[in-house]
């Protein structure tokens, strides 16, 4: 198999996760360009993945205003600005990996499928829970008639209290106005699964959610607007920014607060910037729960659960079919078949491997893995830009659905 080239235009956590495979297998990946605005990201990006200066640029625009320099595009810039550089790369002849959600905006969504198919290039949309053992083995019992056919199925996404505080009330997606809104931006992965499971169109949506908890109304009497103005809550509070930043660790999600990873660096980043906010006085608009019911061609019913309330970082599910079910727990590794008629269930333990070492369950290396794949010609396409659109077209209907108390058939979604 021929190794890939890769331009990478965003040099953020995202950026490295994908290219960090580079790290791991050399022989099939290698990142040869960077556009990132950051100076100090851009160099730390440069460094880690020995590229030159001159392949360096602050500006995406810039670097596609190149000769075509690598086979692919890792396009991981903010969720509004992933539009243009994706339709660019791919007319630049690029290869495209994109990270989700394709956009932010419905009709981008759909420009950006129609450049794909126009294109004659991979382009394949990061919904990296496809590419995990956990799902993986979960998708062949289904297809394997282990539970009969699907009728029901729950999924639970837990952010983790902490997570929800650090990436949607101080961090880069607290604010829809800004970026997305909550259940495009962290949940297009879950509604993504489900649809991929029950393998039919989904038909209706119904949603409801909101902003419960971190708001201004809960901002205790006397805190000030940063942890690090001597908060006098601070030994009582979950969300204190030095328990989450100051603990010794120097990866995510602290590396992601500053390039400068002493203590001092860290103390500094938190009284400068976002991260050090009093969690009850920030800037934030998306919600901090929502559930989902969808209903799919042939009668099979789902509902989805995003909450920050939970303990752990993880997804659960349960599948319900006509002649067993499925429980499982991504982050613990569990999936445990009930065959009816059965006293015992089949615990069963997906397989393991070097993936295990990357994020989402190694769904950050599958991907990165199958898009080589791709562009050398083989495999499948899990998550083209076509398949991909009927999950951020219902986190569009989610949304309308949730800020108008309705139900939305996805045909009003699809424009029929």
């Amino acid at each position: 198999m021929k190794k890939i080239t890769a331009i990478v235009l965003g040099a953020g956590s995202r950026g490295h996760a994908y290219a960090d495979y580079s790290l791991s297998c050399p022989e099939e990946l290698e990142i040869v360009g960077v556009a990132e605005p950051d100076e100090k990201k851009r160099t730390l990006f440069a460094d880690q993945y020995h590229i030159p200066v001159e392949r360096c640029f602050a500006d995406w625009q810039e670097i596609l205003q190149q000769p075509q320099m690598a086979d692919a595009a890792f396009v991981c810039t903010l969720d509004h600005m992933h539009t243009q550089p994706a339709i660019q790369a791919l007319k630049k002849g690029y290869h495209v990996l994109l990270e989700k959600p394709m956009s932010n905006k419905k009709e981008e969504c759909l420009a950006i499928a129609q450049a794909a198919e126009e294109s004659g290039k991979v382009l394949t949309v990061c919904h990296v829970l496809r590419y995990t053992s956990f799902y993986q083995t979960i998708k062949k019992l289904i297809e394997t008639d282990a539970v009969g056919e699907v009728v029901t199925v729950d999924q639970i996404e837990n952010v983790g209290y902490w997570h929800q505080a650090h990436s949607f009330v101080r961090g880069n997606w607290r604010n829809s106005d800004q970026t997305s809104i909550m259940i495009l931006q962290k949940s297009c992965h879950d509604l993504d699964i489900i649809s991929w499971l029950i393998d039919k169109p989904c038909t209706w949506v119904s949603s409801f959610g909101r902003l419960s908890h971190f708001t201004k109304e809960n901002w205790p009497q006397g805190a000030p607007d940063n942890c690090m103005k001597g908060c006098p809550y601070s030994e009582e509070c979950l969300y204190y920014a030095p328990k989450i930043y100051l603990t010794g660790k120097k990866t995510w999600p602290v590396d992601v607060i500053t390039t400068d990873l002493t203590e001092e660096g860290i103390k500094k980043a938190l009284q400068e910037g976002p991260y050090g906010r009093c969690v009850y006085a920030c800037d934030n608009n998306v919600v901090d729960h929502q559930v989902v019911n969808l209903e799919y061609e042939g009668g099979a019913t789902a509902t989805f659960t995003m909450t920050a309330f939970g303990a752990d970082i993880t997804r659960q599910l349960k599948i319900m079919g006509t002649k067993g079910q499925i429980m499982g727990d991504l982050d613990k590794e569990q999936i445990c078949l009930q065959r009816f008629g059965e006293k015992e269930p089949e615990q069963i333990v997906p397989e393991r491997g070097i993936a295990d070492q990357f994020g989402h369950g190694g769904g950050d290396y599958g991907i990165v893995k199958n898009f080589i794949g791709l562009v050398n010609g083989n495999g499948d396409n899990l998550t083209s830009a076509k398949a991909s659109l009927q999950s951020h077209l219902m986190c569009f209907a989610a949304e309308q659905s949730r800020l108008e108390h309705r139900a939305i058939p996805m045909s009003e979604m699809e424009g029929e």
